[in-house]
Formats: C-alpha cells, sequence, structure tokens
C-alpha cells in the first residue's frame, strides 16, 4: 500500500487546515508506517505557479509550510516529505502523460472554471493543464491510495483516466506500467468553518484574522479570537437538531468535538443548556493545550532554514529513486530513445 498526498505552500497552516487534513495525514502517516507501508507527501509548489504568485514568498511559503507540517506531526523518519520542484520527474512525467490527456477530459475540470473565473481566455496554460500534473503526482509513485477531499475526487478520477488510456495504449495486457490509484475519503474529516461566519470555510485569505485560529497564534492570541467568535444568543441545545440554522454554534461544537475524538451530540451531552460565557472558554482552553506543542515546535522550525531545507532535501533524493523506474518505464513505452 502506498499512499501519495499533496498540498500548496500558502503559508501558515490554520486550524481548518490542521483539523481538516494534516491531522489525517499524520493518522495515515502512523498507521501505514506500523503496517509496513509507504506514504509520500510533497508541497505541491510546481501547481502554485499555475496561479500569479511572487517567487521570492513561493520560497518562504515552502520552507514555512514544510515546517508546520513537521510540527503537527509528519516525521521524516516515516514519511517522504518533499517538494514537487526537486523531483524533476513530476513534471517530466506531466509532458508524456499530456499526449494521452484529451482536452475533452480537461475542458470537464471544474476546478479550472472556478479558478479562471469570467477571464478564461486569460488564465494560464498551466492552470488548464495542471490535472494532468496532479495524475503524474500520484502515478508516478505506482500510488495505490490517496486521501481526497469531494473538491479533488473530480482530479482523482481523470488521474485514473489516463492511466488506464495510456495502459491501454502503450502496454502489454498482463505488463500495465501504471497502477490505477483508490481514493481514501476519511469519514470524519472535518469542515472547520471562520469564527466570523459559520456559512464559510476557515481561509487564510479572509481578510481578518480573527476568522481564523493560525498554528502560530499564542495562546493569548487563541483564546481571544474564540471568546470574540461570532455566536448567537441562545444557549446550546441538549440535541443536534437544535443547531439547526445556527452554523456559527455549530462549528464551535463541532471544533470541540473534532479535537476529543467525540461526536456533536457527545458534546451536547456536556453542554446543553449551557451559554456561550461557558462554552467559549473551555473550548479556548482545550485548544490552547492542543495546539501548545505544535505552535511552539513550527516557531522554532520557521527560524531553522538549514533543518527545513535538509528534511526536504533527503526526502526529495528518496522521492527521485522511488520515481525513477516507473519514468523510465513511461519512456519506453512511448517509443522514446534515451
Amino acid at each position: 500500500m502506498r499512499i501519495v498526498s499533496g498540498i500548496q505552500p500558502t503559508g501558515n497552516l490554520h486550524l481548518g487546515n490542521y483539523l481538516g487534513a494534516i491531522r489525517n495525514w499524520v493518522r495515515m502517516q502512523d498507521e501505514a508506517a506500523a503496517a509496513g507501508h509507504d506514504c509520500f507527501f510533497f508541497l505541491a509548489d510546481l501547481h502554485a505557479i499555475s496561479m500569479p504568485h511572487d517567487p521570492a514568498a513561493l520560497t518562504a511559503n515552502t520552507r514555512t509550510m514544510a515546517a508546520a507540517l513537521t510540527a503537527c506531526g509528519i516525521d521524516s523518519k516515516k514519511s517522504v516529505l518533499f517538494n514537487q520542484a526537486q523531483v524533476p520527474a513530476h513534471a517530466e512525467l506531466q509532458w508524456l502523460l499530456n499526449g494521452t490527456a484529451r482536452m475533452g477530459w480537461l475542458n470537464r475540470m471544474t476546478q479550472f472554471k472556478d479558478k479562471s473565473g469570467k477571464n478564461r481566455e486569460g488564465a494560464s496554460a498551466a492552470l488548464f493543464t495542471y490535472p494532468v500534473l496532479q495524475a503524474a503526482d500520484v502515478l508516478l509513485y505506482q500510488t495505490t491510495h490517496v486521501p481526497v477531499g469531494e473538491d479533488q475526487k473530480q482530479h482523482l478520477e481523470l488521474a485514473r483516466d489516463i492511466a488506464q488510456k495510456f495502459n491501454n495504449d502503450f502496454c502489454t495486457e498482463d505488463a500495465p506500467l501504471f497502477t490505477l490509484p483508490e481514493p481514501i475519503i476519511p469519514p470524519d474529516a472535518a469542515r472547520i468553518m471562520s469564527l466570523r461566519d459559520g456559512t464559510s470555510k476557515m481561509s487564510k485569505s479572509d481578510p481578518s484574522d480573527m476568522s481564523r485560529i493560525n498554528l502560530s497564534d499564542d495562546p493569548d492570541t487563541v483564546m481571544k479570537k474564540v471568546k470574540k467568535a461570532k455566536t448567537d444568543p441562545e444557549p446550546l441545545p441538549s440535541e443536534p437538531a437544535g443547531l439547526a440554522g445556527r452554523p456559527e454554534a455549530l462549528n464551535l461544537v463541532a471544533i470541540y468535538a473534532t479535537l476529543t475524538d467525540n461526536t456533536v451530540a457527545g458534546v451536547l451531552a456536556d453542554f446543553g443548556g449551557e451559554g456561550f460565557g461557558k462554552f467559549k472558554p473551555a473550548l479556548g482552553e482545550l485548544l490552547v493545550e492542543h495546539l501548545r506543542p505544535v505552535t511552539a515546535r513550527f516557531n522554532e522550525l520557521k527560524s531553522d532554514v538549514e533543518q527545513i531545507d535538509a528534511i526536504l532535501a533527503r526526502g526529495a533524493a528518496k522521492a527521485r529513486e522511488a520515481a525513477a523506474p516507473t519514468l523510465a518505464g513511461a519512456y519506453k513505452a512511448l517509443g522514446l530513445l534515451r
């Protein structure tokens, strides 16, 4: 079993990233390592250049994201952690797969439509073809499983289509080159919403820093943000049904439930009938204690460029070695003389 997943290096991680994806990565890593399986986690810096970007910020954000992932528990002794730019095989395989991918397939990708908006003619070619790079990201490592959210299922289906067509066109039936990866959709993937608007996801791009809890926030800041989080005047209900139409209340209860590996119903069994004057301090204390070691390690690593670069370099060396046979097989299958 080989698990591969990537994340764009957008700078500081916040609570939504941590509870929604990274904590699941850590659990998968630990379970996979115990069972003798492999995990590859990469920073998708090649994907980042499909949109307008600041080069200096991309370099800094790549290191910051690597520090954050390490602080959250991604262990380079158990997993392979690297950034795409240090493994040229990702870009090479994308080009080789561009001959197999079809324009009609890419035209159906909803994320291109979302990100290009009304200016599709002005969008970069990289934004249009980056699902092929995503296919290369996973097919390169003979990946068996990819953790995906609902918004990425379409891209994994495209990767499977490309792999299947390549195998059919250029390989014998008994010796396909690519493994068709299966999705892992974590059943308990948390969807953490903004502290200012319970109908919007917690996001780094929100202009209000009070809308999110950053992994770099100190305990006083965490507590202040929780206490100032938007709520309503009603007390907490005793049953989940009582949270209908109360998105901010639901969000805070869901955060508490996720941190304690409980259910919303379980949290309400303890706090039903209580006001937010009691619940918010309890949630704040829980967050502070849970994040304290993560924040301390993150702030320590952020300033240690040498250590972060060494972690990424070691991971990239392992990734290049793991990718080499598949890349060589793709060149050979296509009849390219090397």
